[in-house]
């Protein structure tokens, strides 16, 4: 247990400090947490709306910070060239991350050749039918994402860091809510880049 959680731990703050210096990117990371958190609740009720609130407002605003705002260049903070912290990134990465979300937007086509999906609803007919199928479907993508990059990891590297990994996905909207509820005022305040990275976290956490 030790082990896993002391995994966990380096992986979280490894994203935080490699991928989150953009106050625009924190403070959307911020939404998308709280839409995650909300469509948790959702999700035990009707799993369809929360797949499509899951990917439609959190996953869009989540991944627009990342592609959009972050910056790309070397990482004067932590000494690192993107090419570098693409390299070691434990989750999805930029390509990946493409890979994942070119999967996503184009899984509706599936409807239109087959309106049944999934098996267990009836033929869409109406556009909040088709909502519905749709909603299954992309959680059925969410969950095929995290299955295959977990299991992924537990082939190529271990199972405590495949296990690890799906964690911490599983439980980021609420570590994030907790890191970045802050940063909307910060960039309101004026602030683009997140100078304090370097000071959160002792040196033992560091690769």
């Amino acid at each position: 247990m030790s082990r896993f959680l002391e995994t966990l731990r380096i992986q979280r703050w490894d994203d935080h400090r490699y991928y989150h210096h953009s106050l625009i990117n924190q403070s959307l990371h911020f939404l998308s947490a709280v839409t995650f958190m909300a469509a948790y609740l959702v999700m035990f009720h009707d799993p369809a709306i929360a797949a499509l609130m899951g990917w439609l407002i959190a996953m869009v605003s989540r991944q627009a910070g990342h592609f959009f705002f972050e910056p790309r260049d070397y990482d004067e903070v932590n000494q690192a060239t993107d090419e570098y912290k693409e390299a070691i990134k434990v989750g999805y990465n930029i390509k990946r991350k493409i890979v994942l979300m070119t999967i996503w937007a184009l899984s509706p086509v599936l409807l239109t050749f087959d309106p049944s999906l999934p098996r267990f609803a009836m033929n869409w007919q109406t556009g909040m039918q088709y909502a519905r199928h749709l909603g299954y479907l992309w959680f059925a993508v969410g969950i095929a994402g995290l299955a295959f990059r977990t299991i992924q990891l537990i082939i190529t590297r271990d199972l405590i860091t495949g296990l690890a990994w799906a964690f911490k996905i599983i439980t980021d909207p609420f570590n994030d809510a907790r890191l970045y509820c802050r940063s909307p005022l910060r960039l309101l305040r004026g602030g683009l880049i997140d100078t304090t990275l370097s000071d959160e976290e002792p040196a033992e956490a560091h690769h």
